[in-house]
């Protein structure tokens, strides 16, 4: 893994574009405060609530979410121009569910109304519904998590669902990620901040 522990260090990591980093670092993080939350994801975080099963708390909202990750494998490709942030969290307030399946079923959804793509929908009524219903099947609360560990178990991907806001005092800005690099903060400012 990239970074230390959960149980080391006590954060999570969230990435976002370098474009909202000034806000962030000044007024926390939201669930919809980023661009991409209407443009990228419309539609996609409700289809993945509407599978929830009833044995998830009514507090686990998708569509409410901060999307972060408990660690990243050492091969992880960040997007350029990027930031990875560490924060704080109310461990009382997250759940932990298994990326991989939301993934499979992302390009099928944002694609499934394009004319020679459409035949997908069969995919999103079969084996989409089959990986959503694995992906609440297989999630558990953040402190459960920390019992079993299931983030450490390969093929599952684990993200965690932040249920609150996340205030300036918790975000640490680590790396910054362009096309070629993945610097720590010091070492970006002795490339870029030089008098």
């Amino acid at each position: 893994m990239i970074f230390p522990d959960y149980k080391e260090k006590g954060v999570i990591y969230h990435i976002i574009s370098l474009m909202d980093l000034k806000k962030t670092l000044k007024l926390g993080i939201v669930f919809d405060d980023k661009v991409t939350y209407k443009t990228k994801y419309d539609g996609f975080h409700q289809l993945i609530d509407e599978q929830k099963p009833e044995c998830i708390p009514h507090w686990v909202i998708r569509t409410k979410s901060i999307f972060a990750s408990m660690n990243y494998p050492k091969n992880h490709k960040f997007h350029s121009h990027s930031a990875v942030l560490a924060i704080k969290i109310n461990e009382d307030r997250c759940w932990i569910a298994n990326e991989n399946c939301a993934n499979q079923i992302y390009e099928p959804y944002i694609l499934q109304n394009i004319q020679k793509l459409q035949k997908c929908k069969g995919y999103l009524d079969t084996k989409g519904k089959e990986l959503l219903r694995e992906y609440w099947e297989t999630s558990l609360s953040f402190k459960e998590n920390l019992k079993a560990r299931v983030d450490k178990k390969e093929g599952y991907d684990a993200e965690v669902l932040v249920m609150h806001t996340i205030e300036p005092k918790d975000i640490q800005l680590k790396y910054i990620v362009s096309d070629h690099r993945m610097l720590s903060v010091e070492d970006w400012k002795k490339i870029f901040c030089q008098n």
